[in-house]
């Protein structure tokens, strides 16, 4: 392993060029992600390297050196080790696959079984093919894919048609295998298909959900190839996967014959063709590869300063990289509200936001080719109510609002006009809300409302009405924000128009009916307010070629309600160009706390503000240019990623190791406020750190914060989370290091850990409190150097992260309200006479002995509790003696684990 395999490679001409030997290789290359502490959040990652320069070629500006005009601002770099196994790597391009020949055995037509083991986004929203025979359209047999959460297999029985099943995902791991399974005739009509997840493929396999059972049906066989990481390219897009497998198999009934088994994990790096063990002949595209790298570090050189001794003999580039959050930290502008960011994208052929500053003359359009609306009487910028908008015009009485909107590029047959407004109070006599003009047999269109009607009115060439339709309208209608949605469509001779009101955050309701004659098309708006309308404000003026709504839903109260993770999902669509965003989702995406309205921002305070409501981690991750956001139920009871043993000495646990007891994170008076909403409270009212001033407690800590959330009965909720986490009464351990280039048997598990994972120490020195050191690792420095290797880590207590699980042997259990001991005990003592003193007693090993043992704090110390015996609880919460015990005693425990002295018990 050492000297050590360190790569640097920058991307030159939109090529990975390895420039190692120009690294020093008397300098570490110094790597740091994640928190710098438990009080901070993940900042950009950072990298610094020296360049040897004597021949200037990294001098951005020397006409003479080979990358001239390739390397500057912003360079994409990478920072790898070599790994202990090969994958094939993939980016998700259609040049980026795996692929071996059609041939009689890869043509199933019976029952087919589908595996993949690899590294991907598992819950991104778009589709991301694993493998299959599914080339070309009407030769397509079979592929396994996953999207947006969920697992699917799709078999073909005409080479374009078929049928498919899937399952939701469950919290996978980074690294895990999918498997999929069908037998499309069972003899008696039906098909079955059944999914799962392990792992790895070696197993075990566990079924997502019940099998699925369907009519039964004829496989096609094709002629397609089969291959790693296909794509579909008509009717539904359907790119290819983007991160690693590792291996895969085909096999020909469920649990049979191996007919196709790529496994990479020991080709040597670089292989582009090779025999998998069914004999199989496969070929790596031309963008994918097989690579043995395991990445340390993505970002970009934002400066190429160069220096020099004094003889210019020794010049060197001093490099430091940053991931991508200090470019989209830097002056970038805020995104527009939802609705300003939504309608352009439904191609509307007018569209007018209204979002105008105070002071505007007319307003703005962002579609081109499409004037401004010119208008009277508009004061800009006066209303910023609206939850998916930026602030809105006030409209004086009698003002006018006058714009051209141009045909569209096709004849519909349909369209609709969109309008969001708001009144003080409605109008007694009736008032024009809006009116437009159009071709067709109507030529102009009025809205008129007054208190508990409205009319619908359309005219002809002549003057005379078409339309002319009354309706009784409710106060909901001039109550808070609404939305105009006018619509018409033909067919044959029929004009078939309705308006509905849409109450934004509410109800809709409409009126509708029929006219004989033509469509047309909107070509003018062309609106006099109405005299008696008080306190109107409009905006986000539309024409659509198309009878449609989906332009303005959800987006017009700024896609309130939607969860953390959603609203990170949609972000990341919406800016794919800017931020490449993944998450690790550790229950399921619903689970994450549900957003207050998106107001305008940046798109990396948005994102960080779904994560500061969520209680989650967003980080960079180290194998690409991007942010992971890993949701607060991902730290929920982790496994150990990296287990260390003390007695092991400086090999796994060398110096420094120094828990400190300190006030970074206390906070034991806790507001949390929904911004644009109510407030909840959590006060530690005792305890060891509770606002008692000492020795009873620590005095006050409070803390204010204000965040992004739906509903006023979340910010109780949440200020009590953070009071748990805020008073938790353990040793933090800063700084935990590892010397690899000492315990190189670290290694794997050291790259197959990433920020929020769990950290172990063993058999701590008796001068620490008993037990395991047990943190989560927030971030770290790493020194990669040819003959060293180290990792220091900036860590907190995972015990706060340990909670309870309905249903759960080991993790669901209640503790009582309170108990204590007896009776005092000595250190040799092995039973412990318990009283509970509020609440439930304890559980009785005669009553529930599949219930041990399990673990309590007693004292400081972790104590196995193998029986409990006496008074105990019946189902009518009657006391019940089983002949251990007293009334006085309570209960005896018996217990293992540690020594006893006088202590209370505590946990469960």
């Amino acid at each position: 392993m050492f000297p050590l395999d360190r790569r640097t490679e920058f991307q030159i001409g939109g090529t990975w060029t390895n420039v190692t030997g120009d690294v020093r290789e008397s300098e570490p290359i110094v790597i740091e992600r994640g928190a710098k502490s438990e009080a901070s959040k993940p900042g950009p990652s950072k990298c610094t390297l020296k360049l040897n320069n004597r021949d200037g070629r990294y001098s951005p500006r020397n006409p003479l050196s080979p990358y001239y005009g390739l390397i500057g601002r912003n360079t994409p770099i990478r920072v790898s080790v070599k790994g202990p196994e090969s994958y094939l790597s993939l980016d998700g391009t259609t040049g980026s696959f795996a692929t071996t020949p059609d041939t009689a055995a890869l043509d199933i037509t019976g029952p087919l079984d589908l595996r993949w083991e690899g590294q991907a986004d598992w819950y991104a929203l778009r589709a991301q093919m694993l493998i299959g025979k599914w080339g070309e359209s009407g030769e397509r047999s079979y592929h396994m894919r996953i999207e947006n959460g969920l697992l699917y297999q799709q078999v073909a029985y005409d080479g374009f048609n078929g049928f498919s099943a899937a399952r939701t995902l469950p919290a996978l791991p980074r690294r895990a295998a999918l498997r999929t399974t069908v037998v499309p005739d069972d003899g008696s009509g039906n098909s079955h298909w059944a999914h799962y997840w392990a792992p790895t493929m070696d197993g075990p396999w566990v079924q997502l959900s019940e099998t699925f059972t369907s009519d039964s049906f004829t496989p096609h066989s094709g002629t397609s190839p089969l291959t790693i990481a296909p794509y579909q390219d008509d009717v539904v897009s359907r790119p290819p996967v983007a991160g690693r497998c590792f291996r895969a198999e085909v096999r020909s009934g469920v649990n049979g014959t191996v007919v196709a088994g790529p496994d990479m994990r020991p080709l040597a790096e670089g292989t582009t063709s090779w025999a998998d063990t069914a004999g199989r002949t496969w070929t790596v595209g031309p963008d994918a590869a097989i690579s043995d790298r395991e990445y340390r570090f993505h970002g970009e050189i934002s400066a190429w300063p160069t220096r020099w001794d004094v003889s210019g003999a020794d010049v060197w580039v001093p490099v430091e990289a940053a991931g991508i959050r200090r470019r989209l930290g830097q002056g970038q502008k805020a995104l527009a509200s939802t609705l300003r960011r939504r309608i352009p994208a439904f191609a509307p052929v007018a569209y007018w936001p209204m979002e105008d500053e105070d002071g505007a003359t007319q307003a703005y359009s962002p579609i081109e080719n499409v004037a401004p609306l010119a208008v009277t009487g508009f004061r800009f910028g006066q209303d910023s109510t609206l939850a998916g908008s930026s602030a809105l015009p006030a409209v004086e009485a009698g003002a006018r609002m006058v714009g051209t909107v141009p045909a569209p590029p096709s004849a519909t047959n349909q369209w609709s006009v969109h309008m969001v407004y708001a009144v003080d109070s409605a109008p007694t006599t009736d008032a024009v809300f809006l009116a437009w003009q159009a071709t067709g047999t109507v030529r102009r269109w009025r809205i008129v409302q007054r208190t508990g009607h409205a009319d619908i009115q359309g005219y002809d060439e002549d003057g005379a009405l078409v339309v002319d339709q009354g309706v009784i309208i409710g106060d909901d209608v001039f109550e808070g924000w609404q939305r105009f949605y006018f619509w018409v469509s033909q067919s044959g001779g029929t004009v078939t128009w309705r308006l509905d009101w849409n109450n934004i955050g509410g109800p809709a309701g409409g009126i509708g009916s029929t006219y004989s004659g033509t469509a047309g098309r909107v070509t003018r708006i062309e609106t006099e307010f109405g005299a008696s309308v008080s306190g109107l404000k409009v905006g986000h003026l539309g024409v659509f070629p198309v009878a449609s709504t989906a332009a303005y839903t959800l987006a017009d109260h700024g896609f309130s309600r939607e969860t953390s993770i959603a609203r990170m999902r949609r972000l990341a669509n919406e800016e794919s160009a800017q931020v490449d965003l993944t998450w690790i989702d550790g229950d399921t995406a619903a689970d994450t706390e549900r957003l207050g309205p998106q107001r305008p921002d940046t798109l990396l305070n948005l994102v960080q503000e779904g994560a500061d409501t969520d209680g989650g981690i967003l980080y960079e991750p180290a194998h690409r240019l991007g942010l992971v956001y890993r949701d607060r139920a991902s730290l929920y009871n982790q496994p150990v990623r990296l287990a260390l043993d003390y007695t092991a000495g400086r090999r796994e646990v060398p110096p420094p190791l120094e828990p400190t007891e300190d006030d970074q994170r206390l906070r034991n008076d806790i507001t949390v406020t929904r911004r644009g909403g109510s407030s909840g409270r959590a006060v530690a009212e005792t305890g060891p750190l509770s606002v008692e001033p000492p020795p009873n407690g620590v005095g006050i800590y409070d803390e204010s914060v204000t965040l992004s959330l739906a509903t006023d009965d979340q910010p109780a909720r949440l200020a009590h989370w953070r009071l748990h986490l805020g008073t938790w009464d353990e040793a933090r351990y800063p700084t935990i290091t590892v010397w690899l280039h000492a315990a190189p048997h670290l290694v794997d598990a050291v790259l197959g850990m990433d920020i929020g994972d769990r950290v172990q120490i063993s058999n701590p020195p008796p001068w620490l409190p008993p037990g395991v050191v047990d943190q989560h690792m927030h971030g770290y420095t790493e020194r990669l150097s040819l003959y060293e290797w180290t990792l220091a880590m900036n860590c907190a207590p995972a015990g706060p992260w340990q909670v309870g699980e309905v249903g759960s042997l080991e993790r669901g259990r209640i503790d009582t309200s309170g108990s204590e001991l007896a009776a005092g005990v000595t250190s040799t003592d092995t039973v412990l006479p318990v009283t509970v003193t509020a609440g439930q007693p304890w559980v009785s090993s005669l009553v529930h002995p599949n219930d041990f043992p399990f673990d309590v704090v007693v004292g400081g110390e972790v104590v196995t509790v193998t029986d409990i015996v006496g008074e105990v609880g019946d189902r009518f919460d009657r006391s019940v003696t089983d002949g251990w015990g007293t009334a006085t005693s309570g209960q005896a425990w018996t217990c293992s684990g540690g020594p006893a002295s006088q202590f209370s018990v505590q946990g469960g």
